[in-house]
């Protein structure tokens, strides 16, 4: 699908004017400030404001900048990864839908069992600094506790990114080791939390930009 086409339908679905379209039909899971809903085809445009920044793919692709293509392919990506395993890195806006970035779950494929998955977000420079991936993160987590029934949830981050450190650690994930990461092509550090008590943090908690 070419790119005009893409964003024609978008606009025609309400981007760029303050709201985010589908979220009735597709929304995932909701915070005080955040709701989650499935990415789109026509969500180019608010994928670009994402992935084709560097500064937010500074520390989860080896890349850097992304071109247009290079960011539809990763749109696509979470698209497929939804229809094959039911999650994905979901698109997220605010409550006045202002978009702020993506997150969710994913398969988490260091292990051998089909029914483990990792969180992760990924948040737009303009969001950085106001607690929003750690509300995000206890969003994608409450899902994986109440929707999936999930007993336990894996993560990761870029070995420089010290802001998901501390917000994982916060959140009360335990660091178990490092794993190969091929977007980077370094080794990151893994963490595992199963699902004892629910999650603590606070608005004020670090953000960053945490595993594509």
């Amino acid at each position: 699908m070419s790119v005009e086409p893409l964003r024609r339908h978008h606009q025609l679905n309400g981007a760029g004017s303050g709201r985010s379209p589908h979220v009735a039909e597709t929304e995932k899971f909701r915070t005080k400030r955040l709701v989650a809903r499935s990415w789109h085809p026509e969500d180019l445009p608010y994928a670009m404001q994402l992935w084709g920044d560097p500064a937010v793919t500074a520390l989860i692709d080896s890349r850097g900048k992304l071109s247009e293509a290079q960011v539809e392919e990763k749109l696509r990506a979470e698209i497929e990864r939804e229809r094959a395993h039911g999650v994905q890195y979901w698109a997220l806006f605010d409550n006045g839908g202002g978009f702020i970035g993506c997150a969710g779950l994913r398969p988490w494929s260091y292990t051998t069992s089909e029914a483990d998955f990792e969180v992760g977000f990924h948040l737009a420079k303009s969001c950085w600094g106001r607690g929003l991936a750690t509300e995000a993160a206890c969003g994608a987590l409450d899902y994986a506790w109440q929707k999936l029934g999930l007993l336990k949830v894996y993560a990761g981050h870029h070995p420089n990114n010290r802001a998901s450190e501390r917000i994982l650690k916060k959140l009360e994930f335990e660091f178990i080791g490092t794993v190969l990461y091929e977007p980077t092509g370094l080794m990151h550090p893994s963490y595992v939390r199963h699902r004892l008590q629910p999650a603590k943090f606070r608005p004020s908690d670090a953000d960053s930009n945490h595993r594509p």
